[in-house]
């Protein structure tokens, strides 16, 4: 049963739009690296070492969710599809700021690395540098969530 492509047929696929074609792709293939990343890692802490720093694993954790989240979004068309992602990229943003921030000030409070700790450092501050870029290109095809 193929599918129609007529633009009135509520079924039918909508194409890419163009924050999510082009560099966009790029955009949400970083971040789909990044959720597979923080999730694997979040698992092998969570699984293997739980009770040394169970605050540092669990924001891991919600950093792969926030990751999968903003690549889901950022994948879609669509005026949900852009909140979601402005709202994931801006959770994403305030963590790292945030997690990053703590750990200098209380370094003992998270005894073992998250993704967002260091600022990122230890993914090379990508993490850090991800959501700017994210936002950024949100905010630059912000008319694409109106259509």
């Amino acid at each position: 049963m193929n599918r129609s492509s007529n633009s009135n047929d509520p079924g039918a696929a909508s194409p890419p739009s163009g924050r999510n074609a082009g560099p966009g792709r790029l955009l949400v293939a970083v971040y789909a690296i990044f959720a597979l990343a923080a999730t694997a890692r979040a698992a092998f802490q969570i699984l293997t070492k739980f009770e040394h720093a169970p605050v540092a694993y669990l924001l891991s954790a919600f950093a792969a969710v926030v990751y999968i989240v903003a690549t889901v979004g950022l994948a879609r068309s669509g005026a949900t599809a852009y909140r979601v992602s402005v709202a994931a990229v801006g959770v994403e943003m305030a963590g790292v700021l945030a997690v990053g921030i703590f750990g200098l000030i209380d370094p003992a409070a998270l005894p073992d690395d998250t993704v967002w700790s260091g600022f990122g450092s230890g993914y090379g501050y990508v993490p850090l540098v991800l959501p700017i870029i994210g936002l950024w290109w949100l905010y630059r095809h912000r008319a694409d969530a109106r259509r």
